[in-house]
């Protein structure tokens, strides 16, 4: 599981990251708030740890914009603040979880173990890459926070290449996924994927939809 950790205090980060990846988590460490908002928007995450106190952007900014962009990866807040209208303002700008320093690391842990058990259950329903979200029960995409006006194929296009990321899929095999057993020819992908390809990645720096030359294409987000 990916973690993100969002520290400016470098001797903090470090043991976070440290006591994480010893518990089997892959972590990626931020030390400013517009940098881990960066991250945060352009790679999946299971969760995110969030320091409230940071250069540049604090963390109920950073929480508030990405709960702005329809980011739902659970926060836990850390700071110093112990105080019940900071834990008010933190929950209300989005946070799921608060924990105050110092804390014990086993407490830590339990807050990691609860929210990310919480985020596998609701990800039945959701797929996520990178900033991009498909909710299956609303049959609604979306693509840093903004709405993806879709055609049902298009839908369904996005769905198959997007529940396998970095699967290569040749043209037949997405004609099997999405059409079916229904009649066309192989080209008729290669307009689909033009179409949703613009409506997807037109406008973002990180190009998701991807060509796989002489095999077929590929969704996947950033390294």
């Amino acid at each position: 599981m990916r973690v993100l950790v969002v520290e400016d205090d470098e001797v903090i980060a470090g043991l976070l990251q440290q006591g994480l990846e010893d518990a089997g988590y892959t972590v990626v460490v931020a030390y400013e708030g517009r940098e881990g908002l960066r991250e945060a928007s352009e790679s999946a995450f299971h969760l995110i740890l969030l320091d409230v106190m940071l250069p540049g952007l604090d963390g109920m900014a950073v929480c508030k914009a990405l709960r702005d962009r329809r980011n739902r990866t659970p926060i836990l807040m850390l700071t110093a603040r112990d105080a019940v209208d900071d834990k008010v303002r933190g929950l209300d700008s989005g946070a799921d979880d608060y924990l105050a320093k110092p804390f014990d690391f086993k407490e830590l842990l339990a807050r990691v173990r609860a929210l990310t058990r919480r985020e596998r259950a609701q990800k039945s329903n959701l797929i996520r890459v990178a900033d991009l979200e498909i909710d299956t029960v609303e049959h609604r995409a979306t693509r840093g926070g903004r709405e993806l006006s879709l055609s049902h194929r298009e839908y369904e296009l996005l769905v198959a290449l997007a529940s396998h990321e970095r699967q290569v899929f040749t043209r037949e095999m997405i004609l099997e996924r999405v059409w079916m057993s229904e009649p066309t020819t192989s080209n008729v992908v290669d307009v689909f994927i033009k179409s949703l390809r613009k409506k997807v990645d037109e406008g973002h720096e990180s190009k998701l939809i991807q060509t796989v030359w002489g095999v077929g294409y590929t969704l996947r987000g950033p390294e």
